[in-house]
């Protein structure tokens, strides 16, 4: 049974699609469904704090407005949408996030906004099918 379904959103088309079916699957089964995204591209040595809010600030701004987008969609299903928005590498955090709150499935897109070797399959998606202690679902 799933009771608890995480969508990883980094808000590439991949993504994208995955929220989608993310959104068919929970309403049909009657889940609660969350969100995660994860800021990666925050400075590593901020120099000055206002350099590191700056940066911030911004990964929060187009987080916060994809998770405001995807509750908005959510609720047009009849879907109750949590999210949240964390600072890290986004394998660690992910597979943290999913150990502390039982979730049951995990749902990601096949390749995301990454680097190079990610054309082929995500590095982030490939590292998470391995690591994480729930089932996966990669939508492609």
């Amino acid at each position: 049974m799933l009771a608890q379904i995480l969508i990883a959103h980094d808000g590439s088309d991949n993504a994208r699609k995955a929220f989608d079916f993310a959104l068919e699957l929970t309403a049909r089964v009657g889940a609660r469904l969350r969100m995660i995204c994860v800021e990666e591209e925050l400075p590593r040595h901020a120099e000055v704090i206002d350099e590191f809010r700056e940066e911030k600030d911004r990964a929060d701004s187009y987080f916060g407005q994809l998770a405001d987008h995807c509750r908005t969609r959510a609720a047009l299903h009849s879907v109750s949408l949590e999210t949240v928005i964390l600072p890290g590498h986004a394998v660690r955090v992910i597979g943290d996030y999913i150990e502390q709150n039982n979730v049951d499935l995990l749902i990601i897109g096949f390749t995301g906004h990454s680097r190079i070797y990610e054309h082929i399959w995500g590095g982030t998606a490939h590292n998470l099918t391995g690591t994480v202690r729930c089932n996966v679902l990669v939508v492609k």
